[in-house]
Formats: structure tokens, C-alpha cells, sequence
């Protein structure tokens, strides 16, 4: 059995240079053309690590945040003679000039499935459990953002703030979003899942609330190869093919549109390929108000064998495991009032991207840590503090950069 150690012996000095390492967001500058053609007091390499570390400490100023990581600098032989902290005025130009695309490429290259063989709660059956669920944010009631994102009405009124809204794709047994699309709060769930197909491989299992499911998606997901447990409403028609000896039953998926026909009789038969076939579980539980709740699943996989009822059943459970990781976004890492601070479309874009990239990053870290800690039958992850963990990184960060303010040129110069 691995000898047991701290969760803070896993991080090393300059957490986020750790997980997102200086070459691999030098390339991601090169990429996105945001490299530097002339020294800055701010270099894009030093402005990407300070957007996350943004979302690290989002109740400290732009100033203050700045100071947290270059603070004890001189102690580590790095500090340019002459640099001062820039001003709030300097760090948000710099921001602009980064842009949202340095992000987004870094969390496409980075945000991948963590899991391994080992880790529990992580797979079914040989699948890696997946879910999709979605979040909404305030932001800074600006101009430029009700004009790109809008304010949801309300009786009598509207939201106070412009809301954008996060779909994402993430791994049950580590918590890791490893996809994510975003937009106005006018855009639902449904419509930005349609852009997270992309995302879904063979090897999945992915879940999925009521909300998500409609014909059309449904087949799309199937041709990623992915396996899919979702739940449905209880008006949608799921006519009983055939019981099962596990309680569930056999069914299909028609579109609308063709089971109008049928029942009207401008049809005799439904176009070739346009049935799926589809597994029913259905079961009861009790809400939170202490009455009865009828789920139903509509589940991919045909073999009760291979997947019975009841393990499907407590599969889905899964799905409140990504709830929980949106929560740790939107009630741990984000301020008490839950408002973003970018007051401009594509630095909201920005920060949502850094958003996702830091608490991939923490997440990186307790797998790491649960290793370490693990016992004989796999890592857990869930036995460890987000909390703790995210208090850890901070303080990890604060005295301990992976950067210096020096220019590239200077910086590289001196490390050769």
C-alpha cells in the first residue's frame, strides 16, 4: 500500500506553471498569434498565468492578485530590477491584447478525461461515466454585455445582471470538465449539448437530465460511439416493445414529426433507419419534499446483462457528481455574490475559460493526491476537501510564481 502523505506535499512551486507548463502556453501564444513582437511590461506569457490566477483569488483586486504572485520574486533570484506592479488600467489593456482565443486553446489542449483504471466511481462496465449539465453566471451589468448576452425577464422586470450560460462535460469520478460551450442564457441546454457532441468518444458513458433530450440529439450522440443514460419526461412517448426479466423494458425513438403521420395515417410506415432502439428503466424515488418521483431512463446500451436495471439505476446517481462540480465553480472558487468581473464580451469569454482551466488544475491535483493516499482498491477522489484543496493551491501560489516579469527575451536569456 502507497505510504500516505499531505495533500500540499503534491504541489510544487508555481501550481499553475506545474499544470499548464511555460512551453506548452508559449505554443498555444504562438498558435493564437499573441506572441510578442516587442517587450512589454506585461508579456502574454505573464498575463495568461495571471488570468488564472484571477480565478484563484476572485475577491482581491487586479492589483492585489498581481502582487500575490510576484511576491517573492527577489528571494528566487527572478525580479527585474525596476518592474513595479502595473496598474489596473495597464493589467486590463493587457487582457484585451491576450484575448479569449489563448484560453480556450489551452483548455482544449489540457481538459482531457483523468481518470485511470483505478480510479472508483470512474467507469461502468468498462465505460468512463460522463455528464452533461449546465450553469448560469452573472456578469457586470455593462453596455457590451446585455447587448451579447442579455438579461433574462422576470414578472415585472428583469435580472438585475446580463447572464451567460455554461454547458459542460465532465468526468463523474474525477469531477474533471473536460468540454465546455458557452453563451447568452437565452441559448438552453439542449442547444449548446448540440455543440458538446463533438466532444463525446466511443469509450463513454455520458448522462444526462431531462432537459437535454430531444430526438435529433439523441441520434447524433449515438454516432459518436458514446453509450448514453438520460433521463426523459414523462410525456415523452415510449411505446412498451417488449418486458425484460430486470424490469426494464424495450422501446423506441421515432421523430415527432413521423409519429404524427403514423397516428393521422399519412404514413404506413416509418422511413428506413428512423427507429432507434432504446432500453426503458423506469423507478420511483423520493423528492425532497418527501413525495414520490418517477424517473425514467432512456438507456442506449440493449443488453440487461450487460447493464441491468438496477445498476442503472444507481448509475444515474452519478449525475448529482457534475452538479457538485459546478457548484464547487459557482459557490467555492467564485465570490460570495457569484458575479464575474469582466465588463466586456470577450473578456467574460476569457475568464470563463481561465475559470474552467483552474479548477481543472485543482481537480489535476487531488486526483494526484488521492494516488498518493490511496488505498488498496483505487484512489478516491471524493474523500478529499475542494475546499481544502482550493486553500491549498492559493497559498501554494502566493510567494511561490512559476513566472517572472521580465520580458521573454531577458527571461530566457538569463535561464540559458
Amino acid at each position: 500500500m502507497p505510504s500516505a502523505r499531505r495533500f500540499t506535499d503534491g504541489i510544487s512551486i508555481g501550481v499553475l506553471a506545474r499544470v499548464f507548463d511555460r512551453d506548452l502556453v508559449d505554443e498555444v501564444l504562438a498558435e493564437t498569434g499573441r506572441r510578442e513582437r516587442r517587450s512589454r511590461l506585461l508579456p502574454a506569457r505573464v498575463v495568461v498565468y495571471y488570468v488564472l490566477a484571477l480565478c484563484l483569488f476572485f475577491d482581491d483586486g487586479y492589483e492585489e492578485v498581481m502582487r500575490k504572485l510576484v511576491d517573492g520574486l527577489r528571494f528566487l533570484g527572478t525580479w527585474r530590477q525596476g518592474w513595479t506592479v502595473p496598474t489596473t488600467g495597464a493589467i486590463s489593456q493587457a487582457r484585451g491584447r491576450l484575448g479569449e482565443a489563448p484560453l480556450r486553446v489551452l483548455f482544449d489542449r489540457v481538459a482531457v478525461p483523468m481518470a485511470h483504471a483505478g480510479t472508483r466511481g470512474a467507469w461502468f462496465h468498462g465505460w468512463r461515466v460522463m455528464a452533461v449539465d449546465g450553469v448560469v453566471l452573472d456578469l457586470p451589468d455593462t453596455a457590451a454585455n446585455v447587448a451579447e448576452f442579455g438579461k433574462k425577464p422576470h414578472k415585472g422586470g428583469q435580472s438585475p445582471f446580463p447572464q451567460v450560460r455554461i454547458m459542460g462535460l465532465g468526468e463523474c469520478g474525477t469531477h474533471a470538465i473536460v468540454a465546455a460551450e458557452l453563451d447568452s442564457w437565452r441559448v438552453q441546454e439542449r442547444g449548446l449539448c448540440e455543440r458538446l457532441v463533438a466532444a463525446f468518444e466511443p469509450d463513454m458513458l455520458v448522462l444526462a437530465d431531462r432537459g437535454v433530450f430531444s430526438y435529433d440529439l439523441w441520434q447524433r450522440a449515438r454516432r459518436s460511439g458514446a453509450q448514453l443514460v438520460w433521463r426523459v419526461r414523462d410525456d415523452v412517448d415510449l411505446p412498451v416493445l417488449g418486458w425484460l426479466p430486470d424490469g426494464s423494458y424495450r422501446s423506441e425513438l421515432l421523430p415527432s414529426k413521423v409519429k404524427a403521420d403514423l397516428k393521422r395515417g399519412k404514413r404506413s410506415r416509418a422511413p428506413e433507419g428512423s427507429r432507434l432502439p432504446v432500453r426503458v428503466v423506469e423507478y420511483s424515488v423520493t423528492d425532497r419534499g418527501g413525495q414520490p418521483e418517477m424517473i425514467r431512463l432512456v438507456v442506449s446500451i440493449m443488453d440487461r446483462e450487460v447493464a441491468p436495471a438496477v445498476e442503472l439505476a444507481v448509475l444515474y446517481r452519478q449525475r448529482w457528481e457534475f452538479e457538485l462540480t459546478l457548484d464547487e465553480i459557482e459557490t467555492h472558487q467564485m465570490p460570495h455574490g457569484r458575479v464575474l468581473r469582466s465588463k466586456s464580451p470577450e473578456l467574460v469569454r476569457q475568464e470563463i475559460w481561465a475559470l474552467l482551466l483552474t479548477h481543472y488544475a485543482v481537480r489535476a491535483l487531488m486526483l494526484e493526491a488521492a494516488e498518493g493516499l490511496g488505498p488498496d482498491d483505487g484512489p478516491d477522489v471524493d474523500g478529499l476537501s475542494f475546499v481544502r484543496s482550493l486553500n491549498a493551491v492559493r497559498r501554494q501560489v502566493t510567494n511561490q510564481a512559476g513566472f517572472s516579469p521580465s520580458p521573454p527575451e531577458e527571461r530566457d536569456h538569463r535561464d540559458a
